[in-house]
């Protein structure tokens, strides 16, 4: 084998570096051309090279793992079931029998008896803010799927024990009052109950929060003029402030800034143990879509963790503006060096995130200017090869934001970009096939579950049986990935998502979809696995347990496929692998989870 490729003699990219592999990070050695001074060994016996030929092809064909006797949902065109597969270098060799795979076994194979569970693919989140919300984890209290306010309350006081004396208490979102048996919020006074002697701060959704007095005066806030623009002090039938503060989403995103930010340990520490938290309920992969409360520096905490190798769960980031008016010399900068899909297997660059410019964004009525000022981004970003997700709520002002698609297609086709629309839940078939037809994806979130209710009452029953209307969608034949939109406004976690998907009812237990736009259990899982890998390019390498795919899977507590829809939201993984790691393991399996450290893990629904 010789130096080819280039007339100079030196190897082309198609040549060394064309053969680096991605997962390992080892280089094979380039040949060495002969020279007098490496003097050439006799040859070998030709039985010699036969036997040693085989020797190695049996040596490569050994698994490192082999999970048997499961039942494997793999994902595959066929929506085959399988009863076992074997992993080789981090990817899955072979699927089959139990006993085909047990063949695949050598001396240091680790074979896995499933005892009869299932096995899905490693679930992917195509819109979580796991960035932001992992930031915050190993310092803020966890509302999220507790069932009573209670409970919620003994949280506070739980972690005020825990935490350094004075520290601030945040529950920074995720939880809604519907999922609490007193259907309500908390009062101040159950906070300062709670915690007498911390600060602590409530966030509901993108509309409200609940300081104690200590927090207050620790943010200088005692009067209106003290909050920031477009919210307000509310006050009781007395006048009185109760301690709450509410308005639009601008007024709340900036009084979340003014919070103290977790030392850079913390955020580290935090992005491990939310990570983890992942694992434990199946999730391998996210799409971060951005958003709010997330500037650039904020990213080295994940950044840090990848360097250190220690990620989890695989990871597709993308970057927004952050200055009104000034988005756009703000997004050239930062992608200046960020090719589209720069970076590795575990995090890579993602494109443009949701909030592309603050005047688009949540604007039903955009003016003449800020349509042609986003037009400039976006025709910017096509031209430059780079994906965009676009954070988009009613179908009614969508045709505007497609408008623009379109134009930008007209004169750079963007079929091959992966541009998506997120939210959307009243999407119309119109709609639909203008996004079919551009080849645009629809990333779509359980936010009916917190907030069908509402929905009903406004747009009445008829409107909310039909949201979100995947089915149509599908048979459109607009790429669909499952998520949450995690964690400020939504759960984590996919199974409470995918539940959503199956039986169409509230948190609060009233079924509002009907049976037309309902998917099936395989289908729902196809849009949380081979659906959102999609979206950032991956579905030829996960998605679906396959030959050739990284073996990103879940063991899971329960049999997805058939036990009651109702059951659906309380499965977990009990074995978690991530390029044919475990990165989760509990129950029967906890002895597989040698080496990595344990964390505090909180129930989700």
């Amino acid at each position: 084998m010789g130096w080819t490729g280039r007339k100079d003699g030196r190897m082309g990219r198609k040549g060394w570096m064309g053969r680096i592999g991605r997962m390992g990070g080892k280089e094979e050695q380039p040949p060495r051309p002969h020279h007098p001074a490496f003097p050439a060994f006799p040859a070998l016996p030709a039985s010699m090279v036969v036997l040693a030929l085989l020797t190695a092809t049996a040596h490569a064909q050994t698994a490192d793992t082999i999970l048997v006797n499961g039942k494997i949902v793999t994902v595959d065109a066929q929506s085959s079931i399988r009863e076992a597969l074997a992993i080789r270098d981090g990817r899955i060799a072979a699927l089959g029998s139990s006993a085909e795979m047990r063949k695949l076994a050598g001396p240091r194979t680790r074979v896995v008896d499933l005892q009869g569970r299932t096995v899905i693919p490693g679930l992917i989140d195509s819109h979580l803010h796991a960035i932001r919300a992992a930031q915050t984890f190993a310092t803020e209290v966890n509302w999220i799927g507790v069932p009573s306010l209670a409970d919620a309350l003994v949280r506070i006081t739980d972690a005020s024990k825990a935490m350094k004396p004075g520290a601030w208490l945040i529950v920074a979102g995720g939880w809604n009052v519907q999922q609490f048996k007193e259907n309500r919020r908390p009062t101040q006074a159950e906070l300062v109950a709670a915690a007498p002697n911390n600060p602590v701060y409530v966030q509901l959704g993108y509309g409200w929060a609940m300081l104690t007095p200590i927090a207050l005066k620790a943010l200088n806030i005692t009067s209106d003029s003290d909050v920031p623009s477009g919210g307000k002090l509310e006050r009781d039938a007395n006048g009185q402030p109760t301690g709450a503060i509410s308005g639009g989403q601008g007024a709340i995103i900036a009084l979340f800034d003014k919070l103290p930010k977790p030392t850079f340990a913390q955020q580290v520490e935090g992005t491990k143990k939310f990570f983890r938290e992942l694992n434990r309920l199946g999730l391998t992969g996210v799409y971060d879509p951005g958003g709010n409360n997330l500037l650039p520096e904020d990213y080295q905490a994940v950044f840090k963790v990848w360097r250190q190798g220690e990620m989890t769960v695989r990871v597709a980031y993308t970057l927004c503006g952050n200055t009104p008016g000034g988005e756009f010399e703000e997004i050239k900068n930062l992608v200046a060096l960020l090719p589209q899909g720069f970076g590795d297997d575990m995090l890579k660059f993602g494109g443009l995130g949701e909030r592309i410019t603050a005047a688009m964004n949540n604007n039903n009525r955009p003016s003449d200017a800020e349509k042609a000022k986003y037009y400039e981004i976006v025709k910017w970003a096509a031209d430059r090869g780079l994906a965009l997700t676009m954070h988009w709520n009613n179908d009614a002002s969508v045709g505007q934001l497609l408008d623009i698609f379109e134009r930008v297609n007209r004169e750079t086709p963007i079929g091959g970009l992966r541009w998506s629309i997120a939210h959307l839940n009243d999407a119309s078939e119109n709609s639909l096939r203008r996004m079919k037809a551009l080849g645009v994806g629809w990333t779509v979130q359980d936010a009916m579950y917190f907030g069908g209710d509402g929905y009903a009452q406004q747009a009445g029953v008829d409107a909310a049986k039909r949201v979100p209307p995947v089915e149509t969608g599908t048979k459109i034949g607009v790429p669909i990935g499952g998520g949450t939109d995690a964690h400020r406004v939504a759960s984590y976690n996919p199974f409470t998502s995918l539940q959503w998907f199956l039986d169409g009812k509230t948190v609060s237990g009233h079924a509002i979809r009907g049976p037309e736009e309902t998917p099936d259990r395989l289908d729902a899982l196809r849009f949380y696995t081979l659906g959102s890998a999609w979206f950032s390019f991956d579905e030829k390498t996960r998605g679906s347990l396959e030959a050739g795919k990284y073996a990103d899977l879940a063991v899971l507590s329960k049999d997805y496929l058939t036990i009651p829809v109702s059951d659906v939201h309380g499965i977990e993984s009990v074995l978690t692998m991530v390029g044919g790691k475990v990165v989760y393991a509990a129950g029967p399996f906890a002895k597989y989870d040698a080496g990595v450290r344990s964390v505090r893990l909180q129930a989700d629904r």
